[in-house]
C-alpha cells in the first residue's frame, strides 16, 4: 500500500509540475491577491447532477451566487452516478482540474488529500476572513459536530464545513404504523420487552405480517444501537462516554442483540430475509400491511405515506420515541444527521486560480450568502406571509430546490435552517423536534475519519476480512446454522484475525485529529 500511494503521489506531483510549466488558459497571467472577485474572474466548478433535481443552468440560485460573490461561474455538471469517475480522471491529468469540486462524500476526497492534490483551507487564511470569523463564532459542540468531522489525516480541513441542514439531512428514528396501533389499541412500546409484546399482538391480528420489518442486514443496528448501549454500532465505533474505539460486533452486548433478533426470527416476528432483502421487496411489505415497526430514515414517513395513501387514506407511518433494550441503553437513535457534501479546492498549481477559489468559498460563509442561497430575493423567490418567509411557487407547487435550485449540489455551504424546513411536510413536522431530541449528540467518526499510509495499510490488511467474517457469522447465528453457544469462539476468532491492530489504527487516526 505504501509503495502504491507513494507512486501515485509522485505521479501527481510530476504531472502537476508539467502542467505548471505550460500556459494555463484560465490563468491569463494573473497574480494571486486578496482583492474582491470580479466578473472577469471565472470560477470553474464541477458538481454532481442529482437524479431527483437535475442541474439546470437557468436556476435562480446561480444568478444570485454570481451576483453575490462577484465572479463569473463556469459550472460543469455530471450525473451523480458518473461524477466520481470523472473527477478521478481529472486528477490523472491535473491540467484539466477545475477551480473547485463539490463532493458528496468526504472519504472520497481524502485519498486525493493524501496524494497532495488538494488545498487546505487552513493554508488560505489570508483569502478567507469570513470563514475564519465563522469558525470563531462556533460553540465547542458546534465545532465538534461541524468542523472536526471535516479534518483530514494531518488535522487540516480540505472539505468545507457545511451548516443548516442538520434538522433534515439523514435524520434517523423509529417509525411505526400509528393507524394500525390505534385501531387495535396496541400501546407504543418503550422497551424491547414491550416491542416483543407488540410484535406478538400484531402477528396474531395480521398472521401474514412481519411486525418488525427491516432491511440492510447489520446496518439496521447502526440506527438502533443506542437502545442497547450509548453510541454502539456493529462495526468500528467511538464510545464518546468511554473515550475509546471498539468493534461493536465483538462486544458482549452483541450476543444480546443476536439473541433478541433470533427470537423474533424464530417466531416470524421479523422478516427472515432482512439481511438480504432489496428495497422493493421491503417497500412492498410495508405498504401492504405486513410490516409495522422499523428504525429508519425519518423521510420514509413522506415516502410511504404518499405512496400508500393512494389506496389506503388511513395509512399513517409515524415517528415514535425509541424503545430501550438494556439498563445501559437510551431512548435514542445514533446520530447520522451530518451533511455529507462539501467544496474542495484541487491543487491545479496555478496560484491565482487557487486564491480566487478560496475567495469564492469564503463568500459562502457570509450572512449575505446564507440568505441568498437559502431564500433568494423577496418578490422573486419568496414572499412574507404572516410575518414568515414563504417560497413563491408555480401552479404545480414545485418545490424550491427543483424550481430555483436552492439546496442542490454546489449551491450552498451555510443555509438557513428555516429555509430547509420549509421543504418538510406536515407529517414530518409533527414529530421532528421529538426525533431530534432523541438523537445522540455526536456522530460516529467512523463515517468521516481519514488515515495516513500506515493506517491505510492496516485497514486494507484486516478490515474487509473481519467485516466479512462478522457478517457471515451473524447470518449463521440468526438462521440457526451456528448456535449462540459459539459466540465466545466467534469473538476469539475476530481477535485472531487482527482486530486489536485494527482498533489501534482507528485510535491512532482519531487521536491525531480530534
Amino acid at each position: 500500500m505504501k509503495k502504491r500511494l507513494l507512486a501515485m503521489a509522485l505521479a501527481v506531483v510530476m504531472v502537476l509540475s508539467l502542467a505548471a510549466c505550460n500556459a494555463n488558459p484560465k490563468d491569463d497571467g494573473k497574480v494571486a491577491n486578496a482583492d474582491p472577485l470580479t466578473k472577469d474572474d471565472v470560477i470553474q466548478i464541477v458538481i454532481g447532477s442529482h437524479a431527483s433535481w437535475p442541474y439546470r443552468e437557468d436556476w435562480k440560485v446561480w444568478e444570485y451566487i454570481e451576483e453575490g460573490c462577484g465572479a463569473t461561474l463556469d459550472v460543469i455538471a455530471y450525473p451523480s452516478s458518473e461524477a466520481g469517475t470523472k473527477v478521478n480522471l481529472m486528477f490523472a491529468a491535473p491540467e484539466t482540474l477545475p477551480d473547485l469540486l463539490y463532493g458528496s462524500w468526504k472519504p472520497g476526497s481524502d485519498t486525493h488529500v493524501l496524494e497532495g492534490a488538494m488545498i487546505a483551507l487552513d493554508d488560505m487564511e489570508e483569502y478567507m476572513p469570513n470563514y475564519n470569523a465563522w469558525l470563531e463564532s462556533l460553540s465547542e459542540e458546534e465545532f465538534a459536530n461541524l468542523v472536526i468531522p471535516r479534518r483530514a489525516y494531518d488535522g487540516k480541513v480540505y472539505y468545507t464545513p457545511v451548516e443548516g441542514r442538520e434538522k433534515s439531512q439523514n435524520v434517523r428514528c423509529w417509525l411505526y404504523r400509528k393507524d394500525i396501533f390505534d385501531k387495535n389499541n396496541i400501546a407504543v412500546p418503550t422497551t424491547f420487552d414491550e416491542l416483543y409484546g407488540a410484535c406478538k399482538q400484531l402477528k396474531e391480528i395480521y398472521p401474514d405480517s412481519y411486525p418488525l420489518c427491516v432491511r440492510s442486514g447489520t446496518k439496521v443496528f447502526e440506527t438502533s444501537g443506542a437502545s442497547w448501549k450509548p453510541y454502539w454500532e456493529p462495526l468500528m465505533y467511538y464510545d464518546f462516554n468511554e473515550e475509546k474505539w471498539a468493534y461493536g460486533a465483538s462486544e458482549d452486548i452483541m450476543l444480546d442483540v443476536l439473541a433478541f433478533h433470533k427470537k423474533l426470527m424464530d417466531e416470524k416476528l421479523i422478516n427472515p430475509d432482512f439481511m438480504t432483502i432489496n428495497n422493493s421487496g421491503w417497500q412492498e411489505l410495508v405498504t401492504t400491511d405486513r410490516g409495522f415497526i422499523m428504525p429508519e430514515y425519518q423521510t420514509r414517513i413522506d415516502f410511504f405515506n404518499s405512496l400508500a395513501r393512494t389506496k389506503n387514506p388511513e395509512f399513517d407511518l409515524h415517528a415514535m420515541v425509541p424503545p430501550v433494550a438494556t439498563e445501559e441503553g437510551l431512548p435514542m437513535v445514533n446520530k447520522f444527521n451530518v451533511d455529507p457534501v462539501g467544496l474542495q479546492i484541487p491543487n491545479n498549481m496555478v496560484e491565482s486560480r487557487i486564491a480566487n477559489a478560496a475567495k469564492f468559498v469564503d463568500w459562502f460563509y457570509t450572512d449575505e450568502a446564507r440568505e441568498l442561497v437559502s431564500w433568494g430575493k423577496e418578490g422573486e423567490t419568496y414572499e412574507i406571509v404572516d410575518g414568515k418567509k414563504q417560497y413563491i411557487t408555480d401552479e404545480a407547487g414545485t418545490q424550491a430546490n427543483t424550481l430555483y435550485g436552492f439546496g442542490t449540489y454546489g449551491t450552498f455551504t451555510r443555509m438557513d435552517p428555516e429555509a430547509v424546513l420549509a421543504f418538510e411536510s406536515a407529517d414530518l413536522a409533527e414529530t421532528r423536534d421529538m426525533v431530534l431530541e432523541h438523537t445522540m449528540p455526536y456522530a460516529n467518526p467512523y463515517w468521516w475519519l481519514s488515515y495516513n499510509e500506515e493506517e491505510y495499510d492496516v485497514k486494507e490488511e484486516y478490515e474487509t476480512a473481519i467485516n466479512t467474517y462478522m457478517s457471515e457469522m451473524v447470518s449463521k447465528f440468526l438462521l440457526g446454522q451456528e448456535p449462540l453457544s459459539k459466540f465466545d469462539e466467534y469473538q476469539a476468532t475476530l481477535y485472531e484475525m487482527g482486530l486489536d491492530k485494527l482498533i489501534a489504527a482507528y485510535t491512532s487516526a482519531y487521536d491525531r485529529v480530534k
